[in-house]
């Protein structure tokens, strides 16, 4: 940067550090009075909800269609993970993947159309050349990776003590690749990838979290907006070969996700079922439910874990820096288009934010009391 150009909105940004202590006191106030919304939003719609949570992943999915014969009901295991080991021992036996899985999803009751009905191979692939057992271990070597760079210097505005939690949480919440069915999970093996792709990510160094990303597309197409949300700030800093990797990524993946529509097209037949689409505009109550469900927060009374889903954001919104801003942006981005497309059924897209949505909540004492001292400080002063 020349001597006489200005810096960036990002660059100052930057230069601010962490927030919160900067705000006016009627900010404040109001970024406290948001998040108490939402806490008591979120209280209110546990304590509404029925008791037995989201519909289960291992159990007949709620788009399929009635068993044809009782024998089919009987013989064949039900639900989405269920669907996703078969489809993957058929590969592995040496079948092509998307004849094997348009297969599995007639004879599941699963949709075909429209195509990303069907998930893109790339899983099933790996799970083929590793195996599912391959597959977990190198998620849980994702997760080490991840926390070693928290630990590191991945949140330079954090203290040690924040890191140390953080990196706690970071293990509790990678460690669900130790559930036999995690190797199957789209959505949490992509989350994992985009997890290690927020926090590996560095200025000078930031080929290993495009790796990352770009292995996250492979797995999952809805991880394609933190792609553009990362070529969005790679444009606004002006790192112009950052932004032509980005590009060259997404237009990777374009042509990947045509190839996968083409094939699954191709092996279409007249009576494949057609999915409801993804219109439900059913609110913000699906991420909830999702991080009420797919969380530590499972274990403790729904009216007591909604508020507390809700402070990993003001975390990570309080750390400040290009980190916490992206992170902030990422996630509140991904609850919006769940909020505004996913059924209640998707409620397991919300594992695309984590387990790094969760480690916020280490961040989220010191963003609370700066917030309070904000709003404050005038009453404080005048007394």
């Amino acid at each position: 940067m020349t001597a006489d150009a200005r810096p960036s909105l990002l660059e100052r940004w930057e230069a601010l550090g962490r927030p919160f202590p900067h705000l006016p006191r009627w900010a404040a106030a109001l970024v406290l009075a948001l998040a108490l919304a939402a806490a008591a939003a979120g209280a209110l719609s546990a304590a509404r909800a029925p008791t037995s949570g989201p519909a289960d992943r291992s159990a007949t999915p709620a788009h399929a269609a009635a068993p044809r014969t009782e024998a089919h009901s009987v013989t064949r295991a039900k639900g989405d993970m269920a669907l996703y080991a078969r489809i993957a021992a058929r590969v592995a036996a040496g079948e092509g993947y998307h004849a094997a899985a348009l297969a599995e999803h007639r004879a599941s009751g699963y949709p075909t159309r429209p195509f990303v009905t069907v998930r893109l191979p790339t899983l099933a692939w790996l799970q083929a050349a590793i195996g599912a057992d391959g597959v977990r271990w190198l998620a849980l070597a994702l997760v080490a990776a991840a926390i070693a760079a928290l630990v590191w210097r991945a949140v330079p505005l954090a203290s040690i003590e924040e890191r140390v939690i953080a990196a706690a949480l970071l293990a509790a919440g990678g460690g669900a690749a130790l559930s036999p069915v995690a190797a199957y999970d789209h959505d949490f093996i992509a989350g994992v990838l985009l997890s290690l792709a927020l926090l590996v990510w560095r200025p000078e160094r930031w080929w290993p979290a495009l790796l990352a990303a770009a292995a996250a597309l492979a797995v999952r197409e809805l991880a394609a907006p933190f792609v553009v949300l990362w070529l969005a700030f790679a444009l606004a800093e002006g790192r112009r070969h950052e932004v032509l990797a980005l590009a060259a990524l997404l237009a990777l993946f374009a042509g990947g996700l045509a190839a996968h529509a083409l094939a699954v097209d191709a092996l279409q037949l007249p009576g494949d079922l057609a999915s409801q689409g993804w219109d439900a505009r059913a609110g913000y109550g699906v991420p909830l439910a999702g991080l009420l469900e797919l969380t530590g927060l499972r274990h403790l009374p729904p009216i007591l874990a909604a508020p507390l889903a809700v402070l990993p954001l003001i975390g990570w919104a309080g750390l400040g820096g290009r980190m916490g801003l992206f992170a902030t942006l990422w996630f509140t981005g991904l609850a919006t288009m769940m909020a505004l497309f996913a059924r209640p059924q998707n409620y397991y897209w919300v594992e695309l934010i984590l387990p790094a949505y969760a480690i916020g909540l280490a961040f989220a004492p010191r963003a609370l009391a700066e917030l309070f001292a904000q709003a404050t400080e005038r009453i404080s002063k005048q007394i």
